[in-house]
């Protein structure tokens, strides 16, 4: 154990507990100190549970559910640490951590338990202790992860047309849980932890609010500077001003961070879209998603080691699936 909590290196860990014989005995004293750990009370205990899911990561959760120990940012600006499952749903101690003058430190008001596989919990269970240690320790993020869905679907813009509302909700609460459970992570291979899809519909709540997309020609290869003169071209200022139209390519892919596994996906959605039967729009929706995860798996193929073609026909089935639902 002291190994482990000494070997900085990740690959110099991942080496060193793949040799170990005792793969057993190891799993059972790693999830032993896991769960002393998850209920971490200051910047050193954390990052002692994060070197230990890394190490869990590597030689495996054997019968407990996995988890992934995960360094954010709270909406307030400060540090948040949780540890979430592979449905990305919080699992034990959750923190928020507030900024003192020599470190960081747990703030118990917007800190919770959460219930986990081993132990339910009906609810979020508020934090009832003293304010933890203040330390001048950086907070660690765990650098490899557990096998997960590799598509995650988000929405950029909260604000939709009513017509596609049907569609939202048929996303969030059939599309992402069929590929939550129907993705086979494992097989596919280590190199990817997300390709995120983020989505943005047209709307127009109001004449202060609303946007209109207009898809841009893909042939021009658009850059950011160039969408405002070409819309010019097409529309006069005041048609842009009273519609909301913004032009915009319908994909804009981001670059793959090798470090965390993801890379994003930007995907625009027009007005008439939102106009059509909600059939329509899933297939539509789905035809453009499978669009910009054959375009990753093309720009990514030959650079990583990673089972493009069984995660995409794994993908392919469940969007099937959706679609006749």
């Amino acid at each position: 154990m002291e190994k482990i909590f000494d070997t900085a290196d990740l690959k110099e860990l991942r080496g060193y507990l793949s040799a170990r014989q005792d793969a057993e005995e190891m799993r059972r004293q790693l999830l032993a100190a896991f769960m002393e750990y998850s209920q971490y009370r200051n910047a050193l205990e954390w990052n002692t549970a994060v070197r230990i899911c890394e190490a869990l990561a590597i030689i495996g959760w054997g019968t407990h559910e996995p988890v992934e120990a995960i360094k954010g940012v709270y909406f307030n600006g400060n540090p948040e640490t949780c540890f979430i499952n592979r449905d990305a749903k919080p699992r034990f101690f959750n923190a928020v951590w507030s900024k003192r003058k020599d470190g960081f430190a747990i703030d118990p008001e917007l800190s919770f338990f959460h219930g986990s596989q081993e132990h339910p919990l009906a609810h979020p269970v508020r934090l009832n202790r003293q304010i933890g240690e203040v330390q001048d320790i950086p907070l660690y993020s765990q650098r490899n992860w557990i096998p997960k869905n590799p598509i995650r679907i988000i929405r950029g813009i909260a604000n939709c047309y009513a017509a596609s509302k049907p569609l939202i909700d048929s996303i969030e609460n059939n599309l992402t849980p069929h590929l939550d459970r129907g993705m086979r992570p494992e097989l596919y291979g280590t190199a990817i932890d997300r390709i995120i899809l983020n989505v943005s519909f047209s709307f127009y709540d109001n004449y202060h609010c609303k946007t209109n997309y207009i898809i841009a020609d893909e042939s021009l290869k658009l850059r950011k500077k160039d969408f405002y003169p070409k819309l010019l071209e097409m529309y006069s200022e005041t048609e842009i001003e009273d519609n909301g139209y913004y032009l915009r390519n319908r994909f804009t892919y981001g670059p793959f961070r090798s470090d965390t596994g993801t890379t994003r996906v930007t995907i625009v959605f027009e007005r008439e879209f939102s106009e059509l039967p909600l059939h329509d729009q899933k297939q539509l929706f789905s035809s453009y998603l499978m669009q910009a995860v054959g375009q990753v798996a093309k720009r990514l193929g030959g650079k990583i080691n990673y089972d493009f073609p069984l995660m995409i026909h794994d993908f392919k089935s469940i969007l099937d699936s959706w679609l006749n639902d």
